[in-house]
C-alpha cells in the first residue's frame, strides 16, 4: 500500500527524485498524468487501469465517460526512473501541478499524488477546516455531495 509523504526538489535539469519506499512498491516504469485539484498521479505501468475508474464498462457514446478518460489518459506520459530513481515529467505537467523548486509525494493507497509544496499545506490547511463535516458526509451516504 503506498501511504505517506515524501518531500523533494525539482533540479535545474528538471529532474525529481522519487521515493525509494514507493519505488520499491511501484517499481521503474510509471505513468503520470493530471490529477484533480492541480496536482499530478502517478501509477505503475502495470497499475494504469487505476486512472479509468468510474469509466470502465460505461459506454464510448457516453460524454462524462469520455471527458474523464481524455482528461486522464490524454494527458498521460509514460516515465522510466534512471538508475538513481530520478525522472523529469514534461513541462506541460510540469506547468499544470505549478511545480517549480519544492515538490510533495503523497501515497494515496493504490497511486501516487505530486504536489507544489505550497499548494499541498494550502490543501492541508483547508482539508483541517472541514476533514469532520467530509467523513461525516461519508458516513452518511443520504447527505448531498458538495464540493468543500
Amino acid at each position: 500500500m503506498l501511504l505517506g509523504r515524501y518531500d523533494s526538489k525539482i533540479s535545474s535539469k528538471f529532474q525529481i527524485s522519487y521515493p525509494v519506499k514507493f519505488r520499491k512498491e511501484m517499481g521503474e516504469k510509471l505513468i503520470a498524468t493530471k490529477g484533480l485539484e492541480n496536482c499530478l498521479i502517478i501509477v505503475s505501468e502495470e497499475g494504469w487501469k487505476t486512472l479509468l475508474e468510474g469509466t470502465e464498462g460505461q459506454p464510448f457514446t457516453s460524454k462524462p465517460t469520455r471527458q474523464v478518460q481524455r482528461y486522464l489518459l490524454g494527458n498521460a506520459q509514460q516515465i522510466e526512473l534512471d538508475s538513481k530513481g530520478r525522472f523529469i515529467l514534461p513541462e506541460y505537467l510540469r506547468t499544470y501541478a505549478n511545480l517549480a523548486e519544492d515538490v510533495v509525494f503523497a501515497g494515496i493507497e493504490r497511486f501516487v499524488e505530486v504536489w507544489d509544496k505550497n499548494t499541498w499545506e494550502e490543501e492541508q490547511k483547508r482539508l483541517m477546516g472541514s476533514i469532520e463535516t467530509i467523513a461525516e458526509k461519508l458516513s452518511n451516504p443520504a447527505q448531498k455531495d458538495t464540493d468543500e
